[in-house]
């Protein structure tokens, strides 16, 4: 059944969506992961992506995506390779392009619809270990890259299982909802780093010699008075991706509509108070495939999700069901290649 009953109880001491969505961002505590050992790809178009390990040996491995101005350093990341890794998985955290620490080496950036770096990572991996079990798990713009990729992949690919969080599944939608109300404040934010991201770009292009790279940037003219979405994705994303404008971007780049074509179990976790879009971005049931569970909240914001009674030991329910479902997919998975 496509619609599953949630589990989450949000804690009495944070039902506020903003109160969900900020506490998960700036105050959660992560345990600390000594073993992370960070590996650089060189891409096909000759810039680099780096990806961050966590596990060793023959274990199941995890694939993780991080959200808009995110890293691999998110505490949503490291929280769950924690958590997966206490559950006898491996993880491997993506670095969208220039969210490493360092910038990359081309004016191309990431955006909500490329799907070409998961890929090349995915290659990469199943060279390497053909036989082992992969699965993907994927936050806000990296849940929609996800589902993106899923819904174009089809049967192609060889994952037993994947989990999309709080994703922005229509983006038009999502960016309106950006404009208004407290929500301006995760806005201006975000472009704030978006534009800072962007800026220590150019300066590095210059830098290593990339004139013709830079230039690329320095066209997009000043962006300083960029103030929501809308601007920012016709003004920067369309022009250096090879969009016509912003509602080109957005048609093309919003998962929703990739839904149907998904092969593998899924599941997507969505709030219906998440202040990053409205309850209109919700797919209905004859949009999803018979491999997706879509789990709704009525709580939860934007990839927050915190419960439990104290709030001195605040509890990360995605730590607990992201694992829980990841774990039952490899052993249904187990269990198909035993009885073929």
């Amino acid at each position: 059944m496509p619609l599953v009953k949630t589990t989450f109880k949000p804690a009495w001491w944070c039902r506020n969506a903003h109160l969900q969505t900020i506490y998960g961002a700036l105050l959660r505590q992560t345990p600390a992961i000594k073993a992370i050992r960070r590996e650089r790809l060189i891409t096909p178009d000759h810039d680099f992506i780096d990806i961050d390990w966590v596990g060793e040996g023959n274990r199941p491995l995890i694939i993780l995506i991080h959200g808009l101005s995110g890293s691999a350093k998110s505490c949503y990341i490291v929280g769950l390779q924690h958590a997966l890794f206490q559950q006898g998985f491996r993880t491997v955290a993506i670095n969208f392009r220039g969210c490493s620490g360092e910038s990359n080496r081309t004016a191309r950036c990431y955006h909500s619809g490329e799907t070409e770096d998961i890929h090349f990572l995915y290659q990469t991996l199943r060279e390497r270990e053909p036989s082992t079990a992969i699965g993907a798990v994927g936050f806000s713009l990296g849940g929609n890259v996800l589902l993106k990729w899923l819904g174009e992949q089809g049967d192609k690919l060889t994952l037993f299982a994947a989990v999309a969080v709080s994703i922005p599944l229509v983006l038009s939608v999502c960016a309106t909802k950006l404009d208004k109300g407290f929500s301006r404040f995760y806005c201006a934010y975000l472009l704030r780093e978006l534009k800072n991201y962007v800026r220590k770009k150019q300066r590095h292009l210059e830098q290593i010699g990339q004139a013709g790279e830079a230039d690329k940037i320095k066209h997009l003219g000043n962006l300083s008075n960029i103030t929501s979405f809308w601007h920012y994705d016709d003004r920067v994303v369309a022009p250096l991706h090879g969009f016509k404008n912003v509602d080109d971007y957005y048609q093309r780049s919003s998962s929703r509509q990739f839904l149907k074509s998904i092969t593998l179990p899924t599941l997507i976790i969505q709030s219906a108070d998440d202040p990053f879009m409205t309850q209109a971005v919700l797919p209905d049931v004859n949009e999803l495939s018979i491999s997706i569970d879509l789990e709704i909240t009525q709580r939860g914001g934007h990839v927050g999700f915190i419960s439990g009674n104290n709030p001195f030991k605040p509890v990360y329910w995605l730590d607990q069901r992201i694992p829980d479902f990841l774990s039952a997919g490899l052993k249904d998975s187990d269990n198909h290649l035993i009885g073929q």
